[in-house]
């Protein structure tokens, strides 16, 4: 155990996290998506795992160390309900809830079209499948920075 970084950060999770640099992306995933078959096609080439936890849960553990692209805005994505684009489900209305909390105000995320999102995933840094049982529940992140402090 580690004073400040959430329980549910692993160490594999934690390495590519700090891994990744500006602009780079990650999924999260929910446990119906091709987590492994996609995420042997990303930088890491392999899947890595946040067991047991809802995607909500997940993307908590995920935004307490990992700075969101800010200038990128909106650098959160879900994934679209198929024939219902701007449907938001509950799944997608709790993590929309988190990275807002993360980021301390309302951070949208932008819907990407399932078949897009899925090529998109092919081309992250990596992938991060949760215990996440409901529908659309998968969601892509880009990596900001974190300026210098100034003294």
């Amino acid at each position: 155990m580690l004073k400040n970084i959430d329980p549910a950060l692993n160490a594999d999770v934690l390495h590519a996290l700090r891994s990744m640099g500006h602009g780079d992306t990650l999924v999260i995933s929910d446990t119906n998506f091709p987590s492994d078959a996609i995420a042997r096609q990303t930088r890491l080439g392999k899947l890595l795992h946040i067991d047991n936890v809802s995607a909500a849960r997940a993307v908590k553990a995920v935004l307490s160390v990992l700075p969101l692209d800010t200038p990128l805005q909106p650098s959160a994505g879900r994934m679209e309900i198929m024939g219902a684009p701007d449907e938001i489900p509950a799944v997608q209305r709790e993590v929309q809830a988190e990275i807002d909390r993360a980021e301390g105000k309302p951070a949208p995320m932008y819907g990407i079209e399932r078949f897009a999102f899925y090529e998109e995933a092919k081309k992250t840094y990596c992938v991060i499948t949760t215990g996440e049982t409901r529908f659309y529940g998968c969601f892509l992140f880009t990596k900001g920075v974190i300026p210098p402090e100034t003294a």
